[in-house]
């Protein structure tokens, strides 16, 4: 399967051109490394440097139009034909080659956001900044990580998963830089940028694998990819800065983007294309290559199930209680949760038992992907995530105890661990029943609105957090409780059930 088709030659010198470009930005790096004890504020651009951005700027928009397919074709135009793996194909090498790279991607998506916890303090120090200043990245990011999202997810409808795919990770490669630039301005612009290339990944993934994956399969591999990508992503970011950081400072963090990206570009040919996508475009080779590797075979649209009418008129329900759900858990996720261990110090607690707590909280938690998936795939796809959303809310409702009663241990263990356990479950269904109940021609969109709200609560407790406002633990869970509950009540109204369903069926 060719990485791009016809236009492959300008996609790789693009590619070539950006790889010069960052390359040319790692002497100043290196002076800086040896004679500056890795600080790069105040210096001017080298000349090296100067050309490696003249590069960039011109490697990726010529990578970016040699990986738009030639013509653009219209969903109408197979509207008659499905392609879809029948529920007996056996998983193979191709899946578990897809399964790998997609992977790698979604940790790629979530080592970002994590990344800013870690960079914050090194950047604050070298740029001599306040901290309400340097609020101003993750700011910036997390808002770059919200358009990306919705971005990506709009093209992966209108070009392709695959190559949507391509294109963010051409751009991941590009805002590597961030970790070269002398001025904090220049970080907020390329930042804001690497946010919008990385929330791409996580939409566009769980879109392509609900469509390559046979349907018996395709609901707990949606749920355990997207669950280890997750745990994947934080522990990347944690063991990189544990790693580089103390020997080469908080911008080889940022720099590590490149090597990232070129795995996922390494790795590109085992990401296939939707297979309606291959069809509308008449690339009839590589849909031959994709039914014999995958077992997708053109299959009849189904007669339309018995809840395809009640199915129509609560849809505009269903995207509001998954964008509900999706927001509530953002700043449950990026707002409660984060400010959680100042909250229990002023309670009383030494940082250390704070630490204890949450630690103790989170080993609970552990397992909460893999029951999640099983759940999921063997249960109830709609119950799963309602359960985990009534989860979370039971957290709120503990959070709103008598700060006397929370001072038990064991009962303020088990509010964070409900909190945890339901946050953890909620994010790791969410996305994929999205993807399992839209259709082909907005499947990438609705996801990455759901995505795109999951993101935007790190947006607003960032904003928040620059005006000074910051409530505590019993605050924001009581002005969490109605959105949290009204998500519960509106997808348990307007969700149907998708475990044991085929896309075919779905879409009719």
């Amino acid at each position: 399967m060719s990485v791009v088709g016809e236009r492959a030659i300008w996609f790789w010198l693009g590619c070539l051109a950006i790889s010069a470009g960052i390359v040319l930005h790692l002497p100043m790096l290196a002076h800086a490394h040896h004679m500056m004890d890795n600080r790069l504020v105040g210096m001017p651009m080298d000349g090296w440097m100067i050309i490696g951005m003249a590069l960039i700027m011109l490697g990726v928009p010529l990578a970016c139009w040699g990986a738009l397919p030639r013509n653009r074709v219209g969903h109408a135009n197979s509207a008659g034909t499905s392609y879809e793996a029948p529920d007996t194909t056996p998983l193979n090498r191709w899946h578990a080659g897809v399964l790998l790279v997609l992977t790698v991607g979604l940790v790629i998506d979530v080592m970002k956001p994590a990344t800013l916890g870690f960079v914050l303090p090194g950047l604050t120090q070298e740029y001599g900044i306040e901290r309400s200043t340097a609020a101003l990245l993750p700011f910036i990011a997390l808002t770059g990580t919200t358009v990306g999202s919705f971005l990506w997810g709009w093209l992966a409808d209108v070009y392709g998963r695959r190559v949507s795919i391509l294109l963010s990770t051409i751009l991941f490669a590009s805002t590597a830089i961030c970790g070269a630039m002398p001025l904090f301005a220049w970080n907020l612009v390329m930042c804001f940028l690497m946010g919008v290339s990385a929330g791409g990944m996580l939409p566009v993934v769980y879109t392509l694998l609900a469509e390559v994956m046979p349907p018996r399969h395709r609901s707990w591999v949606l749920v355990l990819v997207g669950g280890t990508g997750l745990i994947g992503g934080y522990l990347a970011a944690s063991a990189a800065a544990h790693a580089f950081e103390p020997l080469y400072g908080w911008r080889v963090l940022w720099l590590q983007g490149f090597p990232s990206a070129l795995l996922l570009l390494a790795l590109a040919r085992l990401i296939p294309e939707s297979p309606r996508f291959l069809a509308e475009q008449g690339r009839e080779v590589e849909l031959e290559q994709m039914q014999e590797r995958f077992g997708i075979l053109p299959r009849p649209r189904v007669a339309a199930p018995q809840d395809a009418p009640l199915a129509h008129d609560r849809h505009k329900g269903l995207t509001a209680a998954l964008t509900i759900a999706a927001l509530a858990w953002s700043f449950v996720n990026f707002g409660l949760l984060l400010w959680l261990p100042t909250d229990l110090q002023a309670r009383g607690y030494s940082s250390e038992l704070a630490s204890g707590i949450l630690a103790s909280s989170a080993l609970l938690a552990l397992p909460t992907i893999a029951v999640a998936a099983w759940l999921y795939a063997r249960w109830s796809s709609k119950g799963t995530l309602v359960g985990t959303v009534v989860l979370t809310l039971a957290g709120l409702v503990g959070a709103l105890l008598p700060a006397a009663t929370l001072s038990w241990p064991p009962l303020l263990v088990g509010v964070i661990a409900m909190l945890i356990v339901g946050t953890n479950g909620m994010i790791a269904v969410l996305l994929p029943y999205t993807a399992e109940n839209y259709p082909l021609g907005v499947r990438g969109r609705a996801t990455g609105l759901v995505a795109a709200s999951s993101k935007f609560g790190g947006v607003a407790v960032q904003g928040f957090a620059l005006v000074g406002l910051i409530p505590t633990l019993g605050g924001a869970a009581l002005a969490l409780l109605v959105p949290m509950g009204a998500s519960a009540v509106l997808i348990a109204w307007a969700g149907r059930e998708t475990r044991g369903r085929s896309l075919r069926e779905l879409e009719a």
